[in-house]
């Protein structure tokens, strides 16, 4: 059936509205549908059984797995970049004027599609298919050695990278924290020649459907330019210099400090900080070790309770597929079985399948990445609808859909809602400034030099200025040196030819060119929720509670329910009545600011 289908669809011309007399705009806009129509169910189906084997790939790393999503990623490759598609979709977009506004955006979502996979040079795309299959197979099966490896290649002490990301958050140690995170970087050697083939195979993809490169292309769905990309990321961090600076001194002293050392004159030691990439900077803020209150929560209620959240604002309970087919938690001790350590959420057939791929724990970090990753789920349920297509059932950008998690995430955090659902004490007193620099520190003022700047220039520099890998190690640490102010443990790394530090970053090899997504979300996720907070809830962006307001799920679902079917400036217009601006952002972290530099301006 799906072979039959495809088929037709590859046969399919556009009639010859040029030899028409005074063709009416009705008639080519039910032609036009005819071909979205059966594109968007070959689409869905091929979707549906593309994803089943990234999902067993991603759950059970083995040569099998492998070799499915090899596969199964070429059968799909085969029918996105159809030469025919293609040069129907083209044709089609060449009378636009006569379509509605849905049908385009549909024809655009084809060509985007196709230009990972153009059917004009087939060996290129299997090429990529093959050599992304194999990276993510290096990437989901390596372990993580903390000793030195016997003559065998054997390791006396292994660890998974939750092991790592736990003494990097609670050692004082500086030895072991100096050998765990040596030993995060060790899989960035086997990953190096995988990106390196990658780098060519994404770039001919690109310019061969008329991008300047993989960069330009990922960047193009926005509708937006490289350097107009560029250019708004770099706003940001001029919009939040000063408090990344202040924030960055008072992180240098403390952490001096709790590890008995002399403090830096300038930039932080990476193995000093509570993250393997320095991206978020975990577990520092004094008087807010938010994982002591969830020392008895087991992983099964912490996922329970943000599915709670949601709920409670009017969206539906996640359904039984989800409990019985997402792997949620850490692969049992003893078992051989490896997984994709990143969290992620799944939407395997575009409708009523929806996943997640988690390892979830009792902690403080995993209660708010679970009600993250649900985030995604509910925008999955929420525009898996009849009105909006197939093809345009996603955010309306791709941060929307990191924004939206991370709003969430926001929300899981907020003491009121906390203490509500008693997991702080009702009686605790609170430290409002202590908490601001704690949600500073975690997950948005230390992360945006990461993002906007780190990996959004690296990966500019990779595809479209061509850095050869010779370059990529000097280069990945000067903008980390650039950016976030921290430096490498032992400058031998910067020349050392068979590392790539710049490999271990997940979203590298695996959701290339894309990290100004997470760097847009997280200006976004503060417009959104001081909406909430002031013109909905009435309440403190500070202290505020969306749990069981259905106003607030009224106000989510009208964004979310529209997926991909209008531009999303419009959508954001609409929903907060300003256009993308870190004017939210920056004054929710007025208070922290004032303090931070009194704070620093008291040591001489």
């Amino acid at each position: 059936m799906l072979l039959v289908a495809f088929l037709f669809l590859c046969q399919l011309s556009v009639p010859n509205v040029g030899v028409m007399q005074a063709p009416r705009t009705t008639t080519i806009q039910n032609n036009a549908q005819a071909f979205l129509d059966l594109y968007n169910g070959i689409y869905q189906r091929l979707t549906a059984v593309d994803q089943e084997n990234q999902w067993a790939g991603s759950t059970d790393v083995s040569d099998r797995s492998d070799g499915r999503r090899t596969a199964s990623g070429q059968m799909a490759a085969a029918f996105l970049g159809n030469p025919q598609v293609i040069a129907e979709t083209r044709k089609w977009l060449d009378q636009k004027n006569k379509l509605t506004p849905l049908q385009i955006k549909q024809l655009q979502a084809i060509l985007f599609k196709a230009a990972s996979a153009p059917g004009t040079i087939p060996q290129v795309v299997d090429a990529r298919i093959e050599a992304e299959s194999q990276q993510a197979s290096v990437q989901d099966s390596f372990v993580y050695c903390l000793t030195q490896k016997s003559a065998d290649g054997k390791c006396a002490k292994t660890a998974t990278a939750n092991d790592i990301d736990g003494v990097l958050r609670v050692s004082k140690d500086m030895n072991e924290r100096l050998n765990v995170w040596n030993a995060s970087k060790e899989l960035g050697r086997p990953l190096k020649s995988g990106l390196v083939k990658l780098q060519t195979l994404r770039n001919q993809l690109a310019r061969e459907m008329g991008f300047s490169s993989f960069f330009a292309l990922q960047v193009s769905e926005y509708g937006m330019s490289v350097d107009d990309m560029r250019k708004l990321n770099q706003s940001f961090l001029t919009d939040i210099k000063p408090l990344y600076k202040a924030l960055h001194t008072w992180t240098r002293r403390n952490l001096a400090a709790k590890y008995g050392q002399p403090e830096p004159k300038g930039a932080i030691p990476a193995h000093w900080l509570t993250n393997r990439w320095s991206q978020n900077w975990v577990a520092l803020a004094p008087g807010v070790d938010l994982d002591q209150y969830f020392k008895n929560r087991t992983p099964e209620w912490i996922v329970k309770q943000a599915e709670a959240f949601y709920v409670s604002m009017g969206f539906a309970p996640l359904p039984d597929t989800f409990w019985q087919k997402s792997d949620l938690y850490p692969v049992p001790a003893g078992q051989t079985r490896h997984k994709n350590s990143h969290a992620s959420a799944w939407h395997m057939d575009l409708d009523k399948d929806v996943r997640s791929l988690m390892s979830v724990e009792g902690d403080s970090e995993w209660f708010s990445t679970a009600h993250h990753e649900l985030g995604h789920i509910y925008y999955y349920m929420s525009y898996a609808r009849p009105g909006v297509p197939p093809l345009l059932r996603e955010g309306a950008n791709r941060a929307f859909h990191e924004g939206i998690g991370e709003l969430i995430s926001i929300a899981a955090g907020q003491v009121p809602y906390l203490q509500q659902q008693k997991i702080l004490p009702a009686d605790l007193k609170i430290d409002q400034t202590a908490f601001l620099l704690n949600e500073a520190l975690e997950h948005t003022i230390s992360f945006l030099p990461w993002s906007a700047g780190v990996m959004t220039e690296f990966e500019y520099q990779l595809y479209e200025k061509n850095l050869p890998p010779e370059k990529w190690q000097e280069t990945w640490w000067k903008l980390v040196a650039d950016y976030q102010d921290v430096v490498p443990p032992d400058a031998a790394r910067l020349t050392d030819p068979t590392a790539c530090d710049a490999c271990t970053k997940t979203h590298i090899n695996d959701d290339p060119a894309q990290y100004y997504d997470y760097a847009i979300a997280t200006v976004l996720k503060y417009q959104l929720h001081e909406y909430i907070a002031t013109k909905i809830l009435k309440q403190d962006p500070h202290s505020c509670n969306y749990f069981g307001n259905k106003e607030v799920g009224k106000f989510l679902k009208k964004i979310l329910e529209q997926g991909a079917t209008r531009d999303w400036r419009v959508v954001l217009k609409e929903a907060t009545g300003e256009d993308l601006s870190t004017r939210a952002m920056v004054a929710y972290f007025k208070p922290l600011q004032v303090w931070l530099d009194a704070e620093n301006g008291k040591v001489k």
